[in-house]
Formats: C-alpha cells, structure tokens, sequence
C-alpha cells in the first residue's frame, strides 16, 4: 500500500472539488482512495458527504424490487442462488401473473419511488414479455405512483420497444464486475452482451440502471475498471451491491465485505460520478448492520428497501425512520 498522504484531508477535498468541477479524477487517485487506511476514514466520510451534498442536496431517492420469476437460470454466475447450476436451496417458480406482480407491487406505494420487477433466467419468451407488458401497464390502470422498472436479463431491441410502449421507465442491468475479471465470475455469456443490452435499452428511449457486485474476489483494480467502465455508459442510476455469501453457490466460502472497504467503494463511485443517483442494493444490511447511515455519510443517495431477490433486507420502515432521523429528503 503507498504511504497515506500528509495531509488526507486536503487532498480529499481537492479531489472533491475536482469531481464536482466535471474534471475526471486520476485512476492513480481512485486506487488511492481505496488504499487509504481506516484512521483515514473521517477525512473520506466528510469529503464524499459534502460531495453528496453538494451535487444532490438532501433527497433520497428508494426502490422496491419484486421477485418474479425464481430460479432454473441457465446461467452460471458464481455469486447467484438462482442459477440452475449451484446446488442452493432457492425456491423455484415461473413468472408471476400481472394481478400477482402489482398486488406486490402496491405494498411498497408508499415508501418506494421505484418497483422493479426482477426475473431469473437468461432472457424471457415472447409470452413472458406480454406477461411483464401487462403488469407494466396496470400500474397506471391501478393508480399506482411507483414508477415500474425492470430487470429481465437479455432482451431484444424488439422487445424494449414493447416495454417502453407499455410505460416501462428504467431497465436495470449489471455489469457485475470488471472486464478482466468477469470470466472469472460468469463463463456463459460475455461482458459486450452485457454491454450491448444496456445500449438496446437506452436505444429504445429507457432509463438505465448499471452497477456492479463487490467481494467477488476481486481487487482495487478491478474495482476502479468496472466503476470506470459504469461512468463510461453514463447510466441513470448506479446500484452498488456486496456480495453475501450464499451456501450451494461457488463463493460461498468468502466472507462478507469488511465495512471499511464498502465504505471507500461508496466514496470512490461519488467521486467518479458526482451527480448520479449511488443506490445500496445487496449486502447492505449484511456489511453496515445497525450504522446504516454510513451509507449516506460515504456518498449514496439511494437504496432498495425491503427483501431482495433471495435474502432479507431491513424492514421498510426501519429505513424511512433512519430517513427521517438523519434530516434526509425522501423523493417518492
């Protein structure tokens, strides 16, 4: 590790001034960041919370995500319970049917700006999109205010005209993780396809939502590459997620993340992309436990609220009460 500069706290500040001026910062100073020890870990909080500050003010924007349509996936990403390859105990079921997708949807109204309908699997059949074109639409036939995304694997240009006629607003798609280390975390598709379907989306008018899961195995390098590569697609929102460990998948020997290093990964993705909406996804209630307000302290300004796709989030209202104490502004 390089030795930790004299004054942290200046430089820090000076990188803030830098990101916040438009100037891209340095791939030297981002894996400086990420380098710095913990008795640095003030200096790094202050700086990527003004930062937040100071790009987008007070407001919080959250997400609920549904689960509709578990396991049986093709694919083999290593992190994943829903691959049909890892021997995980996820439960199993097809595609919701519209009236399912929105009664579930209408449980996160009021303490979510987004719902996200998420499905296992590589892509989905012609029939699949008519049946997620449904539930898109009933949104606004059922008077809901969320605003619908989804997160449905490979989908044609075809296809995301379709959902985008239907009144889809965002697509979520991952990159999961840097370009040299992706084969290392997933050998049945490759990272252009990913890339590619995140251009289809934007190409057909949609938001877009890119982030990255951390604690794969991964180092700094790899790290700063994928946030790098994110900030080149110049996506919507970023949604940061760290790998919890799940029994049957291939990482399930890795532990958790320690927060520290969550920590300057939040900063480090401020800095690089000031003025984007930095959403906490995964392991957030894993890594932060009962100090949650780090999150906004390191730089985000977003998170997914209540259960995830295999694991237990916080309670929803947990989060609005934590919203509220720290004098945030909830968007919904």
């Amino acid at each position: 590790m390089p030795e930790a500069l004299p004054d942290t706290a200046a430089w820090l500040a000076g990188l803030a001034r830098k990101a916040f001026d438009g100037a891209a910062i340095s791939r030297e100073d981002a894996l400086r960041l990420l380098e710095l020890p913990p008795e640095c870990s003030e200096d790094v909080l202050h700086a990527a919370d003004a930062l937040r500050r100071d790009c987008i003010g007070n407001r919080v924007t959250t997400c609920s995500i549904i689960n509709a349509k578990s396991g049986r996936c093709s694919e083999n990403c290593s992190f994943c319970a829903q691959s049909a390859r890892h021997a995980t105990a996820v439960t199993n079921y097809p595609l919701m049917a519209p009236e399912e997708m929105l009664n579930r949807a209408a449980r996160e109204e009021h303490h979510s700006l987004r719902c996200g309908i998420v499905t296992a699997g590589r892509g989905m059949t012609g029939a699949e999109i008519t049946t997620v074109c449904e539930a898109i639409e009933g949104f606004q036939k059922r008077g809901l205010k969320q605003r619908p995304c989804a997160s449905l694997g490979f989908v044609s240009s075809a296809d995301f005209k379709r959902l985008k006629a239907a009144g889809l607003k965002r697509f979520h798609h991952n990159l999961e993780a840097s370009r040299a280390y992706f084969p290392s975390v997933c050998t049945t598709h490759t990272y252009e396809e990913r890339i590619a379907t995140i251009r289809k989306a934007e190409a057909a008018g949609l938001e877009v939502c890119v982030g990255a899961i951390f604690g794969l195995g991964e180092n700094n390098a790899d790290r700063v590459d994928v946030l790098e590569e994110i900030r080149a697609l110049d996506p919507d929102a970023v949604p940061l997620n760290f790998l919890v460990p799940i029994e049957g998948t291939p990482l399930a020997g890795l532990a958790c993340m320690p927060r520290w290093d969550a920590i300057r990964i939040i900063a480090l993705a401020r800095f690089l992309m000031p003025c984007k909406d930095i959403l906490i996804g995964g392991g957030r209630l894993e890594v932060f436990g009962d100090e949650q307000h780090l999150i906004f302290r390191a730089g985000a300004n977003a998170m997914i609220v209540g259960d995830l796709l295999t694991v237990k989030g916080r309670s929803p209202e947990d989060d609005m009460n934590l919203i509220k104490e720290l004098g945030l502004e909830l968007t919904l």
